[in-house]
């Protein structure tokens, strides 16, 4: 059973990662640890009791990012769903974290480079889960005979675009919930039989 004490801890821990996401969707990865302690309300010294340096505090906000996906896509392939229900839970995720998403993939070759290695750990724990799917599903016949890497990178590479040019698609609304059904249908309608 934890301590009163242990219970605060890991409470203010997460509170400056919660704030920490907060400030690095509005400001950047370049906003700095003295406004992720104000958002927090906690003082600055405090993120460094909690944090040994800025890319610890970065390696475990992107880590905890990156794991929520990895596992929904884990969970995804031991339940044997379909690709499209597969493609939906990934969009849900990616929706309910837009801006943040949008702002890891276009400053991640601003981060430290421990960092960018968490990103990219995550990023093909997530593409191992999803290629198994399109094995499994390739084995079935519903999938045409293509590399199975490409599978991931495609549908990133149509994630991503519409991100990226999220001012020309949707400036005013979260790009990914309005176009998230045109995503999966050209997504699905190239790779299936």
């Amino acid at each position: 059973m934890k301590s009163k004490r242990q219970i605060q801890k890991e409470s203010t821990r997460q509170k400056i990662m919660d704030a920490a996401y907060k400030i690095y969707t509005r400001e950047g990865f370049s906003a700095s640890t003295a406004k992720i302690a104000r958002e927090a309300g906690v003082s600055h010294g405090t993120v460094f009791a909690h944090f040994q340096s800025l890319n610890e505090l970065l390696e475990c906000m992107i880590g905890e990012f990156q794991n929520s996906l990895a596992a929904e896509f884990h969970e995804m392939e031991e339940s044997s769903r379909s690709i499209s229900d597969f493609l939906d839970v990934h969009l849900k995720i990616l929706i309910d974290h837009e801006d943040f998403y949008l702002r890891l993939i276009t400053e991640r070759s601003l981060l430290p480079e421990e960092v960018q290695y968490v990103y990219a750990d995550n990023q093909s724990a997530a593409a191992h889960h999803f290629n198994r799917m399109m094995l499994r599903e390739r084995k079935n016949g519903t999938v045409k005979e293509i590399p199975v890497h490409m599978f991931f990178n495609t549908w990133l590479g149509l994630i991503h675009y519409y991100l990226w040019n999220k001012d020309f698609f949707s400036p005013e609304e979260p790009v990914l919930a309005r176009y998230a059904g045109e995503l999966k249908h050209t997504f699905l309608s190239l790779i299936t039989k």
